[in-house]
């Protein structure tokens, strides 16, 4: 009987093969200088990170895109998000040690690069996707599509066809930003869930009531102005005017177009709202920390792409990129990418505890015995 081989740590690791990663270019005969493996082994790292990232996200998104997401599951989905959050604070922190390259010792090897960049990570590609970025929001690579510019690469390079299939996989599937909506679509509101009769009567009444309390506040905060004498009336009655015509267009969704959508669109506004403002209910609290903690993740991803740009603006100043970007000016405008709008945009319509709708129904909201709160029978 063969006798089963004892696992070591190194086996185990894959060391061997990994250790050996670390080479550079193939034609490049010259013996690596520190400096350039620190930066192999950097962005290495970081796409290493983005491996466990892209599976984190999945493991959230089919949880949430399940049609009956039991309540006790919910810990479960926050505990893994809030994972990607930490991966991407720890992913920022990486660049502190990219700035030990100085400028002139990355111009040293930096132009044997050309024009591998940072820009062809097709895993960062693959993690916008699944998060479900709006794609026509997306900044270009100067007048170039960031998937177009991979299809190219992809048919002169050995692991292109790898790229691409991974891509490709990705713009099929449902993204974590859409599986949120559908989530939030089932949330019951003031006990109502989308299944039942009267469900859109529930959801337009609670609305409007809270369109009416939004008003409410408008007006006793531009009393407020307006007695401090910090503002003419004329200019805040402009402004809150404003502010209340777009809370309208937000609340019942008169900025989408297609009537179905709008419909979707309203009534998983509407949940973020009620559950946002009534948080304290047993059954809304992780719904809130879930919610919650996806905002944290996008928020962890902008300061990611902030401290890369800080970074490059450091080491390379407004060069042209290796690719031939824009540079530090590209990097800048991935800045304002924002993937999950709603969950931002809810921010400026959510109202102090005393002006909110009177809750129905509030004992839908406590402990029943694990019944589930947010699925479709």
């Amino acid at each position: 009987m063969k006798k089963a081989k004892i696992p070591n740590y190194w086996d185990y690791l894959k060391l061997q093969p990994l250790l050996t990663l670390q080479d550079g270019l193939e034609h490049d005969e010259t013996e690596l200088a520190t400096d350039e493996l620190h930066f192999i082994i950097t962005h290495q790292s970081l796409e290493l990170w983005f491996k466990l990232i892209l599976a984190e996200l999945r493991l959230a998104r089919d949880h949430l895109a399940s049609p009956h997401l039991a309540e006790k599951k919910v810990p479960h989905v926050v505990h893994h998000i809030r994972r990607i959050s930490e991966i991407l604070r720890l992913a920022t922190h990486t660049f502190g040690v990219m700035e030990t390259l100085t400028p002139q010792d990355f111009l040293s090897f930096r132009d044997k690069l050309t024009p591998a960049s940072g820009f062809q990570s097709f895993q960062m590609r693959e993690i916008e996707l699944l998060l479900g970025i709006d794609w026509s929001s997306r900044v270009k690579y100067g007048k170039v599509d960031p998937l177009d510019h991979i299809r190219k690469l992809a048919n002169t390079s050995n692991a292109g066809p790898m790229a691409m299939e991974k891509i490709e996989k990705a713009l099929t599937e449902t993204s974590l930003r859409g599986a949120l909506h559908a989530w939030l679509f089932r949330t019951p509101i003031q006990g109502s869930q989308p299944t039942d009769d009267k469900d859109e009567d529930v959801v337009n009444q609670f609305l409007t009531d809270y369109l009416e309390a939004i008003q409410k506040h408008h007006n006793l905060q531009k009393e407020n102005l307006i007695q401090s004498s910090v503002s003419k009336a004329e200019a805040v009655q402009e402004k809150f005017d404003a502010l209340s015509k777009e809370a309208k267009k937000y609340l019942f969704a008169e900025d989408v177009e297609e009537e179905e959508d709008r419909y979707h669109t309203k009534r998983y506004r509407a949940a973020l709202i009620f559950i946002e403002s009534y948080r304290e209910l047993p059954l809304l609290a992780w719904p809130r920390l879930l919610i919650d903690a996806i905002v944290e993740l996008e928020s962890q991803m902008v300061m990611f792409r902030h401290r890369h740009a800080r970074a490059v603006e450091r080491i390379i100043g407004r060069r042209i990129g290796t690719g031939g970007s824009s540079g530090v000016n590209y990097l800048d405008r991935t800045t304002q990418i924002r993937i999950f709008t709603d969950l931002w945009t809810v921010r400026t319509q959510l109202l102090p505890k005393w002006l909110r709708p009177e809750l129905q129904n509030a004992d839908f909201y406590s402990f029943h015995g694990g019944e589930t709160l947010t699925s479709v029978e």
